[in-house]
């Protein structure tokens, strides 16, 4: 009996280690993730999952071209909802300060003091195309097309709870840059209050994915999920003046130049990538790894190309 009892305690103590050795290997060197979403189609497909290796871009900065995991600097609302139950629970050992936010994966383009610009479908990066990127095709769609528009995007989802200061503004956009624009912002921050069969925006929004519509059980109403923008605005961007890195040229075209201290990523599938033209710069500290290796599904199993 004792003998069973003291092998029973070894087990446990063997289990404890165990979970130790694999929280820290899960914090400081390697992790999944899942790509929910195809905006780095063909390289990364939807639902594959990665292996990321958290060691190099610590001990180096990612360079032009290489494919970076990083946290969302803002809560994503839409993309938590997409997340399944075991990455949920391994989020649960992320940093404090990401609680709620969910990994993203794109290719970085730009770091502190690049110039960017975007030009016939090629991106410019200090007057050049990098070798890395001359085969990539890139949308000016966001702040390529909008100077503006993380400011719009700081102020709509700073009114987001009051439902009618923020459709009137959401209005106001559509009537002084126009009815893409403004729904852009929108379907970006999405809204929250929502009752049964009531329009989104009328006149303005006749259809919405209703997939995309949820039900909040403590306020009895539905909401669309979108981006917590403000608050990642008014940390990180609150003391820098916009203005200095984003500028509209003579020919129309907006140019815009890295911050030193942040990275701007954008996904390979242009058209269907949210990325930096739509939500910023994303500060260094956000960076989490290089994913190495494709783990799933078994018949897409092998390394991702660096470039």
């Amino acid at each position: 009996m004792m003998n069973l009892k003291k092998e029973s305690v070894e087990w446990i103590k063997a289990l404890l280690y165990a979970l130790v050795a694999a929280t820290i290997v899960r914090l400081y060197i390697f992790e999944t993730m899942l790509v929910p979403t195809g905006s780095m189609i063909p390289t990364i497909q939807i639902g594959d999952r990665l292996f990321v290796e958290k060691i190099t871009y610590t001990v180096r900065e990612p360079q032009i071209g290489e494919i970076v995991v990083f946290w969302s600097p803002f809560v994503d609302e839409r993309a938590s909802h997409m997340l399944r139950l075991f990455d949920k629970f391994m989020d649960l050992f992320s940093p404090a300060m990401f609680r709620g936010h969910v990994k993203y994966v794109k290719r970085l383009v730009g770091k502190g003091g690049d110039v960017l610009e975007i030009k016939d479908g090629k991106l410019y990066v200090n007057g050049k195309i990098p070798d890395a990127l001359k085969d990539r095709y890139y949308e000016p769609e966001g702040i390529f097309k909008y100077e503006d528009f993380y400011e719009w995007l700081y102020t709509a989802s700073k009114l987001r709870k009051d439902k009618e200061a923020y459709r009137n503004f959401i209005y106001d956009l559509a009537r002084e840059h126009g009815r893409t624009a403004a729904v852009l912002v929108f379907s970006l921050i999405g809204e929250e209050g929502l009752k049964y069969g009531e329009p989104f925006l009328p006149g303005l929004l006749n259809y919405f994915d209703p997939s995309m519509v949820y039900y909040d059980e403590k306020t009895q109403t539905y909401y669309i999920p979108g981006m917590i923008y403000h608050e990642f605005y008014e940390e990180y961007y609150s003391k820098l003046d916009l203005k200095k890195y984003i500028e509209k040229t003579e020919d129309g075209t907006v140019r815009i130049r890295v911050p030193e201290g942040f990275y701007f990523l954008m996904g390979d599938n242009t058209k269907e990538s949210l990325d930096c033209r739509y939500f910023g710069f994303v500060p260094k500290d956000h960076i989490i790894g290089w994913p190495i290796l494709r783990i799933w599904p078994l018949d897409r199993f092998g390394p991702i190309q660096k470039y």
